[in-house]
């Protein structure tokens, strides 16, 4: 099956070398804009969603990453112009309260803040939004609904050391002191746990690049924490990265069971079976990345090759035409839309659908503009359809270009 493909896309572990770029629509500046704040480089994933903004005003997800990376870079004002547009354009949108709870918490704006962060509380869009609503209870000096929260926070967070901290201060403002202690013990032990689990990553690291996979999973292994979804995720991803893609499956698994709504664990997940050409397995997992991060060019492009592989040609070719938007410059996914373009519009010529026919080939052909086979059939094609000057162009086209493309 893979060899309909014929070649293997690499995509998640690495960052990509583009070529020369080609002057790029909003979608495709929105897909580099994405690529750069998944290696947080987020200054210029900031540049690339103004110049999708600049194309088109009115595209939310752009502005929205756009806030999110000023706000990454510490430029608060910048973030909140943005996120107050946001909250006019999207009709209070849980994500958006959120960041501008965040930004009045910076600003030392408490009222502010517990009155954004609590009207999203309930229904929280992240984890630790009650984490936040903790500390501007505290900051304004309620320290009751300042413990409360908090407690309910560190049910719903378990893993975040930062928690029991602040409650250690509450519980001591509180003059419960001996539960200030214990709290303060929890978070030392907790942050101690976060440096050591990045200390064994380092070391698996190490181990991978030195031994035998057999030999190095004695190291590995230490991060095997089946409760604990960070270090699984690591874990798998660190196994990834040195070729270890069946050792990344189990890891991987686990931690999509513990954490089904993170974008990372189903990313490497499907690309770990795309590499052992576990096709079948590698779509559910892609699928769910997508759709956590539907703009994120390197889950479209494998997921692209994915359905290709199953022969899911209508799939196949709407997910490569998104990920050709996301990113134009990329060779491989070009290549596998110009032969799917080509595939889907020979079937649909057999079946004398030529409009459909038609719109394939004016695909592959922006794709292969030199490719005469292509202009020919488009020719052919336009000729059935009664359309006889686009057919003449089509044969000016063929007869202009070189040798076709394999």
């Amino acid at each position: 099956m893979f060899c309909k493909i014929g070649l293997l896309l690499i995509l998640a572990f690495a960052p990509r070398c583009l070529g020369q770029a080609a002057p790029r629509d909003a979608a495709s500046h929105v897909g580099k804009g994405y690529e750069l704040v998944q290696q947080q480089r987020y200054e210029q994933a900031a540049a690339e969603f103004l110049e999708a903004l600049a194309i088109d005003p009115a595209l939310i997800r752009a502005r929205y990453q756009l806030a999110v990376c000023l706000f990454a870079l510490g430029r608060p004002k910048e973030s909140f112009v943005q996120f107050q547009r946001l909250r006019q354009e999207t009709g209070q949108d849980p994500k958006v309260l959120y960041y501008l709870g965040r930004l009045s918490l910076l600003a030392l704006d408490y009222k502010s803040a517990i009155q954004l962060l609590g009207s999203v509380a309930a229904a929280p869009p992240f984890p630790d939004t009650a984490f936040y609503l903790g500390c501007a209870y505290l900051g304004q000096g309620d320290i009751s609904a300042a413990i409360s929260t908090l407690e309910h926070a560190a049910g719903t967070a378990p893993r975040d050391y930062r928690i029991p901290y602040r409650l250690a201060r509450a519980y001591q403002q509180a003059g419960r002191l001996k539960e200030a202690e214990q709290a303060y013990r929890r978070s030392t032990e907790m942050r101690e746990h976060y440096n050591g689990a990045a200390q064994e990553l380092v070391a698996c690291g190490k181990a991978l690049q030195n031994q035998s996979i057999a030999e190095a999973q004695t190291t590995c292994q230490r991060m095997s924490d089946p409760n604990d979804p960070d270090k699984l995720t690591s874990l798998g991803i660190v196994y990834g990265e040195h070729g270890a893609y069946e050792e990344a499956i189990h890891p991987l698994k686990r931690a999509a069971e513990l954490d089904p709504d993170s974008f990372e664990v189903f990313h490497n997940l499907g690309l770990s079976y795309f590499r052992l050409h576990r096709y079948q397995d590698a779509k559910p997992a892609l699928e769910r990345a997508i759709a956590l991060r539907p703009d994120f060019f390197g889950s479209n492009a494998l997921l692209g090759a994915v359905y290709f592989a199953l022969k899911n040609d209508d799939l196949a070719y709407s997910t490569l035409v998104h990920a050709h938007e996301l990113n134009p410059d990329d060779p491989e996914s070009a290549g596998l839309l110009f032969k799917e373009a080509l595939w889907m519009a020979r079937d649909r010529y057999q079946a004398k659908d030529y409009p459909r026919s038609a719109e394939f080939l004016r695909q592959a052909a922006s794709l292969h503009p030199g490719d005469p086979s292509v202009h020919r059939l488009l020719a052919d094609v336009y000729d059935r359809l009664g359309q006889q000057a686009l057919a003449t162009e089509e044969n000016t086209k063929a007869a202009g270009s070189g040798p076709s493309a394999k």
